[in-house]
């Protein structure tokens, strides 16, 4: 497997008695997660700098930067906009105000929402224009100048903290503070899954595909989803509603040079292993090459993500809101265990579920580990799916 991390984000409301009019962000309302971030405008000395700075400036009519508020008034309408919109809510300046707080309507997020494009667009041809690899990374992911790096003569180097890095940084913050996490810890015998994938791997050969034991896993946890739904679901605070989906889309998270992003692999039922193998290696492949469309990182319904890839058994991962649940991947490898009285080496693979503990309890988690397991331990049950 070669996927490694995810993020998260999470809203918060507040209703009257007569239903919904108005809402308090308490953190940037970034949508679906961290799939892509916003380019950072710099005052670089290019000839389109004061057309980047112009466009971001653009954005309210008196001239005010982008906000940076802890807490927003707004319609759930607006909000609703600016999930779409891909708007941070906090950041949409204005004057207005309602009860004392800061008030933002539907027309100034998509004022504001026209002017991130026009910035994003203008940045990128901006770097792009001096050529080589930074114009190309600012072209694929608008972070171009991210990883520049100053030296400060103290022993030190300082790198900006935006772009991705700071999407991320953001989302991870707002999941742990909004989310009350609890981490299930289990351990199975994959000594099934482990054949399946020798008697397996030379026919998807044939095929061309690289078959992992990613696609196992992900076709493990939509079967255990499937009996145990309460973690296919979303917390949806503003309508104050738990939210079923009965489809299974299956993030898959995934460590790049230019961050943690998370393709997700849609209707993960309707497919075989092979298929899956294609979809997730070619996803995962162009996620590292920044040439993946943001579409294709938004819509999971559960997360997994693979850290074992790199080494260690046990974390407590961080869950992907709106998502309540994600299953974290320890190293696969030989392990004592004990069987009729004697131990015995056999592969073992960790597992690490977080929940969002609001919508699941304890138990349920356990329920649906220990049915994990199964079908990790005899992947051949999912014939009978």
């Amino acid at each position: 497997g070669d996927v490694e991390a995810a993020t998260a984000s999470a809203d918060e409301t507040a209703d009257s008695d007569d239903g919904p009019t108005s809402v308090v962000s308490e953190a940037s309302d970034d949508g679906d997660g961290p799939t892509t971030a916003v380019s950072q405008v710099d005052d670089a000395d290019t000839d389109d700098g004061n057309a980047v700075k112009s466009a971001v400036r653009s954005v309210s009519g008196d001239g005010q930067a982008a906000a940076n508020r802890d807490q927003t008034l707004a319609t759930p309408a607006t909000r609703k906009a600016a999930r779409e919109l891909d708007v941070n809510i906090d950041a949409v300046p204005t004057d207005q105000t309602r009860d004392g707080q800061p008030y933002v309507d539907e027309s100034a997020v998509r004022t504001y929402a026209e002017a991130q494009q026009a910035a994003q667009a203008a940045d990128a041809e901006a770097v792009s224009a001096e050529g080589g690899a930074a114009g190309t990374a600012a072209e694929a992911g608008g972070a171009g100048a991210e990883t520049t790096a100053v030296e400060t003569g103290d022993g030190e180097r300082r790198e900006p903290y935006r772009g991705v890095r700071r999407s991320i940084g953001e989302q991870m913050a707002r999941s742990r503070r909004e989310v009350p996490h609890a981490t299930h810890h289990d351990q199975v015998d994959v000594s099934g899954l482990v054949e399946a994938h020798e008697r397996l791997q030379p026919l998807a050969e044939e095929r061309d595909v690289t078959l992992t034991y990613t696609p196992f896993v992900v076709k493990c946890v939509a079967a255990a989803l499937d009996q145990h739904p309460v973690l296919n679901t979303a917390l949806d605070t503003e309508n104050e509603e738990i939210v079923y989906r009965d489809v299974h889309n299956i993030g898959v998270a995934a460590a790049t040079d230019h961050g943690l992003v998370v393709p997700v692999v849609d209707d993960v039922d309707g497919k075989g292993l092979v298929e899956l193998a294609d979809e997730i290696n070619d996803l995962v492949g162009r996620a590292r090459e920044r040439d993946i469309e943001r579409s294709e990182m938004q819509g999971g319904t559960f997360t997994v993500t693979n850290f074992g890839a790199i080494g260690g058994e046990y974390a407590s991962p961080i869950i992907n809101v709106p998502e309540t649940a994600i299953l974290g991947i320890g190293a696969l490898k030989e392990r004592p265990v004990a069987e009729d009285g004697e131990v015995v080496a056999k592969p073992t693979l960790p597992l690490s579920l977080a929940i969002d503990h609001r919508v699941i309890d304890g138990a349920d988690a356990a329920r649906f580990v220990n049915t994990l397991k199964e079908y990790l331990a005899d992947p051949t049950r999912l014939l009978l799916e």
